[in-house]
């Protein structure tokens, strides 16, 4: 958050994007389209009510909402007082909403995770409820827990019935059957999913999930389409395959060592890769193809063929 200064329009292709950049280096840190203004939150890790603040203002008009994480108990998250570290300070959790509440037009919503008891826990979603906020997530699991662990949905449904504010469970959402699970055990308004759509985004899909290696590619060349961040994707692939198979195998140690997309192209689909998402391409000679590569800077582009014996249409992915 600390380092979000700037916020300008960007064209990408066809596709007109916001970004806010890093301080200094120009990265984006986030980018989202006038499509995404009513759907996408955006969820920030902070301390401090005036860096919050002015963090989010770089980014309330296009967004759906500002959510400030108070359940990360990672030690970066952590060590700076952030995420789970605000649940034990709750003059620090009033300040940081109620300056957001007090500011915004944005509705502002805020994450916690479960306390050393159900009590406790729904002391804490009371108070927040009277400092404004639109809804509250809650992951069913304590500081201490491990990802392993059990989330404790009974717990999340404790805090349901104690506030009258939405309530958005999180924590063990691995199957798109588990949605319905999660609300009717819990009450829950909405639901919250991490892990188990970093390790198969399909799971949204109400006919069930593709197999993780389609996802796989899709996410690649999605990724280059929307020029996605490389730590970000790279951070992303190393989930699925740690989860799936194991970053110890080839195709693990070529993400890990992949420093571009262009990289992360030939690690995930080592033959043919990823189209350059400007346009619908035809040509007929590899002369075609290196003008078009001069044209547009594309290193990889997707040929459609028509198979004349079966009457079929398939693509495939070719370097330029």
């Amino acid at each position: 958050m600390y380092n979000l200064i700037d916020r300008e329009p960007c064209r990408l292709g066809l596709l007109g994007t916001t970004d806010v950049v890093e301080r200094g280096t120009g990265c984006v840190v986030f980018r989202t389209c006038p499509e995404e203004r009513h759907r996408v939150v955006f969820q920030m890790g902070t301390s401090d009510a005036v860096r919050a603040l002015k963090a989010a203002e770089l980014v309330c008009n296009d967004v759906a909402a500002v959510d400030i994480n108070m359940g990360c108990p990672k030690s970066f998250s952590v060590s700076g007082g952030m995420g789970a570290a605000l649940l034990s300070k709750p003059e620090i959790i009033h300040d940081i909403l109620t300056t957001l509440k007090r500011n915004l037009n944005t509705p502002v919503t805020c994450k916690i995770r479960l306390l050393n008891t159900s009590s406790e826990t729904v002391e804490l979603a009371r108070r927040i409820e009277k400092m404004g906020v639109s809804a509250l997530g809650v992951h069913g699991r304590k500081v201490q827990d491990r990802p392993r662990d059990p989330a404790k949905w009974n717990e999340i449904a404790d805090v349901v019935s104690a506030i009258s504010i939405p309530v958005i469970g999180n924590g063990d959402v691995f199957d798109y059957e588990d949605f319905l699970s999660i609300k009717l055990a819990t009450g829950a308004a909405s639901v919250m999913v991490a892990r188990g759509a970093l390790w198969n985004a399909s799971i949204f899909s109400p006919l069930g999930k593709l197999p993780w290696e389609e996802v796989k590619k899709v996410y690649v060349k999605k990724s280059i389409l929307w020029d996605n961040d490389i730590k970000s994707t790279k951070h992303t692939l190393k989930e699925m395959i740690m989860h799936h198979s194991g970053l110890g195998l080839p195709e693990g140690k070529a993400v890990i060592k992949s420093e571009n997309l262009e990289h992360l192209a030939t690690a995930i689909l080592p033959a043919v890769c990823v189209f350059d998402g400007l346009e619908n391409l035809k040509y007929s000679t590899k002369q075609d193809l290196l003008k078009l590569k001069q044209r547009t800077g594309a290193f990889l582009v997707e040929v459609v063929l028509f198979d004349g014996l079966c009457g079929r249409m398939h693509s495939e992915f070719q370097p330029l």
